[in-house]
Parts: structure tokens; sequence; C-alpha cells
């Protein structure tokens, strides 16, 4: 690894190759490897006429790395952290984890649907599209009268849908938004407060993957590994495993430590689109059977 190029495996999108040019300029500046980007198809990817809650399956944004990884035609995998499993396959560990960046979803209005005086600031009866169950679930509970539209494809395509007039709203990650620096001048933008819709978990943290045998490379990964944020990221993450779910199921979870150390957690899920939305808050001093005990009350309430 020493005198050879770290490959570097990534989704082919805008934003995935941000992240993965992120890393690159990390490995280079703060452990002093050289990188190259190799880009993978995912499943996710390649079938755009679903919504992911009809499409089978977890990690569909994730596997096709975790198998190039596994078939060491690729050193590292970079991730936007809320489309990884929450266990890796047998042989392939999470070694870093990257600073977070704004953990809010953000609604992105049409200049015509904009209403400043209404919920959401958007008129009522408005089409928002969505492909996410977990944003679904919120806006429905947020905003009834509105009407729910799938939508997929990556940010400037999901942004262009908007502008053409398909949606007169559409809900995407604000941290995707700010790593783009995409113009947004036409468009009206209103950042959705993390304890009133929730994010996913781990939303706007980057994980670094590599094979667990590869303990040189694991060893410089540490060097950007950012404890603060996995100490928040597996609160939000092991609320994710106990509740046995992806993609598939409506749930945010977002975690915060404040300055005194206590840690502030805010949870919402529904157990399908038709059920209603049930939100829970908790803090605490300690981790310590956290993601527990928020998990025990979702379930009992």
């Amino acid at each position: 690894m020493e005198n050879t190029k770290v490959r570097i495996g990534s989704r082919g999108s805008e934003l995935a190759l941000w992240q993965a040019n992120y890393l690159q300029s990390q490995l280079l500046q703060k452990c002093g490897l050289e990188a190259e980007i190799i880009i993978i198809q995912t499943k996710g990817d390649k079938i755009t006429d679903l919504s992911f809650d009809k499409i089978e399956g977890k990690g569909f944004f994730t596997k096709e790395l975790e198998d190039a990884l596994l078939r060491n035609e690729i050193d590292v995998a970079v991730h936007s952290m809320k489309d990884l499993p929450t266990s890796s396959p047998e042989g392939l560990s999470l070694a870093a984890v990257s600073y977070r960046e704004d953990a809010r979803d953000c609604l992105l209005i049409s200049n015509a649907a904009f209403s400043p005086m209404e919920t959401l600031k958007i008129k009522s009866n408005a089409v928002i599209g969505t492909s996410s169950v977990r944003r679904k679930s919120q806006l429905s509970f947020l905003k009834p009268d509105c009407r729910i539209a799938d939508l997929r494809g990556n940010v400037p395509t999901r942004i262009r849908k908007l502008s053409e007039g398909n949606y007169d709203a559409i809900v995407l990650a604000k941290a995707g938004l700010l790593r783009l620096a995409l113009d947004l001048s036409h468009i009206t933008m209103v950042d959705l407060h993390p304890s009133e819709f929730v994010p996913a978990p781990a939303q706007g943290v980057l994980a670094y993957q590599c094979r667990t045998e590869d303990l040189g490379l694991r060893k410089k990964l540490s060097k950007i590994h950012n404890a603060e944020v996995a100490e928040c990221t597996n609160v939000e993450r092991k609320v994710l495993q106990l509740m046995e779910g992806g993609c598939h199921i409506p749930l945010g979870v977002y975690c915060i430590k404040d300055e005194l150390g206590n840690f502030h957690v805010h949870a919402s899920y529904a157990a399908d689109l038709s059920s209603p939305l049930i939100k829970v808050r908790k803090s605490q001093s300690t981790t310590h059977m956290l993601a527990e005990s928020i998990v025990e009350e979702l379930k009992t309430r």
C-alpha cells in the first residue's frame, strides 16, 4: 500500500464523486497517500423508476461497492453513511467517518407554490416530490393536504424536474446541496428543523469502508476518523439496527452532543405510511442504553 495508489470506489453521481474527491484530498493531506477513483454503478443507480421502498433488499446503493472491496478491485469504498447498512459483510469493516455537514432536510419550493403563511411555507394541496418513506411519513403528518409523488434521480436531476414544473416542491438533504454548491437562486429554500422533521440516521456523514485484513490502510484511515461524530451516528444507527430497518421503514433519528457533553436524540417512526407518526425525544449524559430506550418507546407507544 505504501508504494501504490489507494483505489477509492465510488458511485458515479456528481455528489458521490464530490465525496470521493474529498476522501482523496484527505488521504493525501492527512495520511500521505495518493489515491485514484474507480466508479462503480450500484443497483440503486440502475433502477430509477421505482421508489426506494419498492426495491428489494438492503444496501442497494452500497452492495456493488462492497463486492468490489471483497474482490480486491478497490481498497476503500466511500459511502453516504445514511445509505450504508448497519452491519458490514464478513471481511469488511467501517474504518472511519467524516465530519458532519448540515444534517437537515431542505424543502425546495417553486416560487409559484411558495406561501409563507402556510405550513412548511408551501401552498395547500401542493405536489411534493420524494421517494423516501421517512420523508413521506413526516410530510403527511405535518401537511396532510399535500400530495406526495415519487421522485428519483441524482440531485441535479431532481432539481431540474422541479424547475420544469413536475412538482411544486421537493425534499433533499441540505448536505448534498451545500457540497455541490448549486445555483438555486430561482427556487425558494426552506430548511426543516431536525427536531420537527427528523433526518435519516447518519445524514450528512461520509463512511469509509475497507477490508478488515488491510490493517495498514485501516491505521491510516484512523487519522481522518471523526470520533465525536461517530458517538452520535453510533446512537442513530443502533436505533436503525434495533428497528431492523433500512430505507424501507419510515424512521428518522438525529443525535447531537451539547457543549456540556449531554446527548439529545430526536426520533420519528411510523409502522407504515398509513399509520400515525410517533415522535420521541430523549436526553441523557451518556450514550449507554440510549438507543435501546428510544426503540422501546417507539415500539410501545
